[in-house]
């Protein structure tokens, strides 16, 4: 007779597993870009200093510059979308 980890586990810890896994990225995701999708739409709303997502703008509008992937390409282009949003809305955006 076989038994899976998850049958010995009690209860509470089997939906701590479902919860858990929610959070990581499907191993259908193939590129980072596709691992920082995921991962953003797992984020929740935190204080971040303005520079921060003014630095990761710049890093993303390289990739997207640089990349061979149209994939790739079109998430950065939506992420730097939403970080520029995200410092316009912000309290103190620095320009």
């Amino acid at each position: 007779m076989t038994t899976t980890a998850s049958a010995s586990q009690p209860p509470r810890d089997r939906a701590l597993g479902r919860r858990v896994s929610t959070l990581i990225p499907s191993s259908t995701a193939q590129t980072p870009a596709d691992l920082a999708a995921a991962a953003l739409a797992a984020v929740r709303t935190i204080p971040v200093q303005t520079g921060l997502l003014q630095a990761a703008v710049v890093l993303l509008e390289e990739m997207e510059r640089t990349t061979g992937d149209e994939n790739t390409r079109s998430t950065a282009a939506a992420t730097v979308q939403l970080l520029r949003t995200a410092v316009a809305g912000s309290p103190d955006p620095v320009q």
